[in-house]
Order: structure tokens, then C-alpha cells, then sequence
């Protein structure tokens, strides 16, 4: 039998989940959601039982919803468990359901600590000090510990929820708020997402939450204390939303908010729909991190609106993402900032290959995954070598002008559906055959075996211009000709003032190339340019990199406060690498992240676990 998605245990070659709605209370006290998940299952194949995702939920019974209204109650299997991929929640059904029935099954459960979805923070990791909070995230498997469920992206469902909670606290959720009702010390948040999504987007939050209207389509949430920086900061994100929809096509979600959390959120962003989850680290005071804005804008399309099948194809989703990103960012900023963010992805995708090694199979752009955990997979590589792959087409094709009616009419091809990367292949050659048979002949000279399965490294060098970043290599060489002598009297702050963010990263990059580089040369470096107080995390964390390369330990009280005060994995995990490849870093790096494992994310903890081998 073919697999649907190596990742999961429900049977979805037999069933295909159409909506879900939960009812949750949150309970602060003892750290976990209780409630009803009402699941309604289409039938593919005939079928005598039904078989979810589950994770660290404690199921206490099930039941079968008649037409009629009548239940019955549903024996419950919980043997078959997994070490990466949970518990499967087995179901026997009273008879066999037949192709084109519908089923719909209530399941009350709630979730426990262990669950890997929900982060729950006490009041005192909070800037306000005064409230407890929680947030999901559920990419990639983690949806099956935040209700049962058939955890693949292959499957697409709507949802509602009804969403119990202290006051004074809020509740919002990757959906449109339907309203709310008091319930004596609590409020109950109602909520419906009508798009259909796979269910790893399904995401909440909980907390003292304040929001800023950006437009009639935009706003902003945060924790009140941050609210006006965090209103100025993503300001233009209407703006931004614009462009995508002139480079795209209409966007259909109908509301775009962001939401800004707590520093242990362990990415850049996360695309729930409706509700942009965001990290505090792009709050540079300078509007200078809001390219994430672009690249989770760019996901109402790629990865929420056409989704990738299984992990294994995970790339059409962020590979995808991030060509959109960068084409974004070229309306707003020029075609040099997109020039430059492709180099830095370059450098990103050779740093993610030489850690896991240029011949593992995680290095694919479609790895195999089975029995594998989608988050060891996790890196730069369906990002920057998808987005390699889909700048060669653009240029290889016939540019800009020849490309985005494809990218458009791929769009509308595939939206609302989830696809592997044969169903983007044939796409791809059937709309040139159709609109530019002239094309044809060089899609089949193209070495798509090398592309699409071979680790390391893509065939084919894009060339990027190199006009935006020499400025950038020059003062690095500058730097590299000082250290001959040991005279750096000839720098200044002036000598990056115009430096844009990506500039900056580049500069440090090209210094990094050739570490361990002098601690003269370092302190020289710090003097002159305040890295190590540097409010852009970008560069701060290329600063760090740098140091830590060049055994500088001068810097590990920077270091260790960079990591004591977020939990973005971008930053944390290679942190924690490099200070652990130190001589004097090993004990440092293992002390801060026993002392701050509670702070960070279960995910980020689990992950930086397994690099530190702890």
C-alpha cells in the first residue's frame, strides 16, 4: 500500500477528517486543556474502526455521534505506541462504515505536560510579571498532543472552538473570533476557520493580550507593556500584505493579525492562519527584521493555501515561502535587498550541510522520513535549496516575466489542496507545454534527480549579483589587510552607518570564513562597531558566531545572555554548538542549558538536548 505520510498512524487511506471543533477549558494551576474534540470523518474505503494521532493526551472515552442524535460509546485501543510518533488512538466502529459515509465521534481527553504543542509560562516569565500565558505551536507532529487527531498535512479540515478561560485573561486562535461570553470567573472565546487547514496550523494562545489595529484587515497583539513598540515596528505589514497580493493573488483569509510573544517562542515566525505567531526578536526599534513579516505573508499562499502532502516534501512549502519572500522584499526594498537576503541563504544552506554532512540524506531536498522525527529534519535545507531550485527555474526559463504567470497559475492550480512534488513537477511541465511548448525541451534537459534527491549541495551555482554585497567584502578584506599589522586605527562606526541588516550579516560572514581570527582583531571589531550591544539580533547573533569561531571567549557572558533571554532556535541551537565546541565552552554551554531548560520551548529544550548530547 502506498504511504500517505510516513509520520502518522492514523489510516488515512481510509478516512479524511472534514471539520473539527473543540471545546477546552485551560486550567493554569495543573498545566493542561480538558475538554471535547468533535471530529467529522469522511469515509475513502471501507473501513471497521478509526485510528488517530495522539500524544501524551489522556483519553477518557470516546463515542459515535448518530444522525439521530443517539451516542454510543466507542471501545478505546491505546497499545500501539511509538517512540517518535506517539500513541494511536484505535476506535472500533459498532459496524463497518462504507465508502462516502460520514462518521462523526466526540473524544473527551485532555492534554498533560509531556505534550510537546503547549508551552505553558508562569507569571513570572512574562513582561508583566502578573499573569500566566500559554501558546501552541504544532509543526511539524506536535498537533496530536493538542487533540487527537490525523496529524498529516495530507489531510485538510476546517475548525471551531469554543475556548474557556480566567479572566481577565484572552484567548485567540489561527481563526476568526466569533465572539465571546462571561461564564462567572471565566470568559468563553468562540472561534470558526472555514479555509480548510492541515492541522498543524491550529494554534492558541492564552494570555494579558492588547491589540493595535493596523488597518481594517491588520492588527497587532501583544502583552500591553510592549504593544505601542511592537504597533511601530510591523506598522507597514498592510503594506507588505499588498504587495503579495499584487505579486500573488487575492489574499482569502480574510483577517491578517500578528501576534508577538514571549522571547521562548522558538522561531522567527509561525504562519497560523489569521494569526502570524512572531518573535520579540524582531523588535529592532528600526523596522529592520520585518523581512519574517514577508516570508510568513508569503505562507498564506505556500504551505496554508496549497500544503505540502507529508514532511517529506516539506520544501513546496518553505521553498516555496521563502522565492515569494524574496520577491516580496524586491517590490518593497529593490532587487539588490533580494540580490543580497539569496546570498545570505546560500551561506545558511552550506552551513546546514556541513552540519549534518554533505551525504546525509536529510541534505535531500525530498528526504525519506520514515522513522524519522520531522523536527531532526529540521533546517535551512527546504528553505534556501528550495528556493535555489525555483531562482534557477526563474532564470533559466526566461526571467521574471515568464515566471510569475506560472507561479500564479501553480497557485490556482493546487489551492486548497496539499500536493507531493510529482503533483508540482507536472504542474510545472504541463503549463509550459500548454502556454510555452518553446520551454519544454529545457525543463527536460534539467537533471531533476540531482535536484530533488541527492544530499549536499544544489548542481547548479545561481549567480546573484555581486554589486550589493562588495561594499560588505571590501571592509571585511579591509579588516583581513589591518590584522597583518595589528593597526586598526583606520576604522570607524561610519564604516557600516549605511549598512542595511543583510550587509552587515555579510560582513560578519565574510570574517567567519577565515576564523579563528586574532582576539585583537575581535576587540577591535567590537570596539569600533558596539556588536556586542547591538539591538539587531541579527547581528548580534553574527557577532556571537564569529567570536565563538574564534574561541573568543571574552564573549560568553554575551553569549549566555543572548541565551538566557530568547529561545529562538535560529539563534539558540548553533549558540550552543559552537560555545560547547569551545575548550572552555563545553561545561558553560551544559550548565546555562540545564539552568535554562524550563525557560525554553519543549521543542527547542528536546532539540538542544540532542546537539549538546545530554
Amino acid at each position: 500500500m502506498f504511504e500517505i505520510d510516513p509520520n502518522s498512524q492514523s489510516n488515512l487511506d481510509q478516512l479524511a477528517t472534514k471539520h473539527v471543533h473543540l471545546e477546552l477549558a485551560v486550567d493554569f494551576a495543573s498545566q493542561q486543556l480538558s475538554g471535547i474534540a468533535t471530529l467529522e470523518l469522511l469515509v475513502l474505503a471501507e473501513t471497521r474502526e478509526i485510528v488517530l494521532d495522539t500524544a501524551h493526551l489522556s483519553v477518557k472515552g470516546a463515542h459515535l455521534l448518530g444522525d439521530d442524535g443517539v451516542m454510543s460509546t466507542l471501545p478505546i485501543d491505546t497499545s500501539t505506541l511509538h517512540d517518535i510518533y506517539g500513541t494511536a488512538l484505535r476506535l472500533a466502529l459498532p459496524t463497518a462504515a462504507s465508502q462516502g459515509d460520514t462518521i462523526k465521534i466526540a473524544i473527551e481527553y485532555s492534554t498533560t505536560r509531556k505534550g510537546g504543542a503547549i508551552q505553558f509560562l508562569t507569571p513570572e516569565q512574562t513582561l508583566g510579571k502578573q499573569h500566566p500565558y500559554l501558546f501552541t505551536q504544532c509543526e511539524e507532529i506536535h498537533a496530536r498532543s493538542l487533540f487527537p487527531c490525523q496529524d498529516s498535512p495530507s489531510v485538510k479540515i476546517a475548525y471551531s472552538a469554543k475556548i474557556r478561560v480566567p479572566n481577565p485573561l484572552t484567548a485567540l486562535m489561527s481563526a476568526i473570533a466569533t465572539g465571546s461570553r462571561a461564564d462567572g470567573d471565566h470568559t468563553v472565546f468562540s472561534f470558526e476557520q472555514a479555509t480548510t487547514i492541515p492541522s498543524y496550523l491550529v494554534a492558541l494562545v492564552v494570555g494579558n493580550l492588547s491589540m493595535a489595529k493596523i488597518s481594517d484587515r491588520c492588527a497587532v497583539w501583544s502583552e500591553p507593556e510592549n504593544i505601542d513598540a511592537c504597533a511601530w515596528e510591523f506598522a507597514e505589514m498592510d503594506t507588505t500584505l499588498q504587495t503579495a497580493e499584487e505579486l500573488i493573488t487575492p489574499y482569502l483569509w480574510g483577517r491578517y493579525d500578528l501576534l508577538v510573544l514571549p522571547p521562548s517562542f522558538p522561531f522567527g515566525g509561525m504562519e497560523n492562519p489569521c494569526l502570524t505567531f512572531v518573535t520579540p526578536t524582531l523588535l529592532a526599534g528600526d523596522r529592520s527584521l520585518t523581512d519574517v513579516i514577508a516570508h510568513e505573508i508569503a505562507h498564506s499562499w505556500s504551505g496554508n493555501l496549497v500544503t505540502a502532502k507529508n514532511w517529506e516534501h516539506f520544501w513546496l512549502n518553505e521553498g516555496w515561502t521563502t522565492y515569494f519572500e524574496r520577491r516580496i522584499v524586491a517590490r518593497l526594498s529593490g532587487e539588490d535587498a533580494r540580490q543580497l537576503s539569496c546570498v545570505i541563504g546560500e551561506a545558511d544552506l552550506q552551513e546546514s550541510i556541513e552540519f549534518y554532512g554533505k551525504d546525509s540524506p536529510l541534505t535531500a531536498l525530498v528526504p525519506k522520513l520514515d522513522g524519522v522525527d520531522p523536527d531532526d529534519a529540521y533546517s535551512t535545507v527546504p528553505y534556501d535549496k528550495g528556493a535555489h531550485l525555483l531562482y534557477f527555474l526563474e532564470q533559466y526559463l526566461g526571467g521574471t516575466d515568464v515566471f510569475e504567470p506560472y507561479m500564479r497559475a501553480y497557485i490556482n492550480a493546487f489551492k486548497g489542496k496539499s500536493i507531493d512534488t510529482q503533483d508540482w513537477k507536472s504542474h510545472l511541465f504541463a503549463y509550459f507545454a500548454e502556454h510555452n511548448p518553446s520551454k519544454t525541451e529545457l525543463l527536460n534537459q534539467i537533471e531533476w534527480d540531482k535536484w530533488l534527491f541527492a544530499p549536499g549541495m544544489p548542481p547548479v551555482d545561481n549567480k546573484y549579483d555581486e554589486r550589493p554585497q562588495q561594499i560588505c567584502l571590501d571592509l571585511a578584506d579591509r579588516w583581513f589587510s589591518a590584522a597583518d599589522s595589528s593597526d586598526y586605527s583606520q576604522f570607524s562606526p561610519e564604516d557600516i552607518e549605511g549598512f542595511s541588516t543583510m550587509q552587515k550579516v555579510i560582513f560578519l560572514t565574510r570574517l567567519a570564513e577565515r576564523s579563528p581570527l586574532p582576539a585583537a582583531m575581535l576587540a577591535s571589531l567590537d570596539s569600533v562597531y558596539q556588536l556586542t550591544d547591538h539591538r539587531n539580533c541579527e547581528v548580534r547573533f553574527g557577532w556571537l558566531s564569529l567570536a565563538l569561531k574564534s574561541n573568543y571567549m571574552t564573549a560568553t557572558a554575551a553569549v549566555v545572555d543572548m541565551l538566557s533571554t530568547q529561545g529562538r532556535m535560529k539563534y539558540t541551537r548553533p549558540l550552543y554548538r559552537l560555545l560547547h565546541a569551545c575548550p572552555d565552552g563545553r561545561d558553560i554551554a551544559e550548565q546555562t542549558f540545564l539552568r535554562l531548560r524550563e525557560f525554553y520551548h519543549p521543542i527547542c529544550a528536546r532539540m538542544v538536548e540532542k546537539d549538546l548530547g545530554l
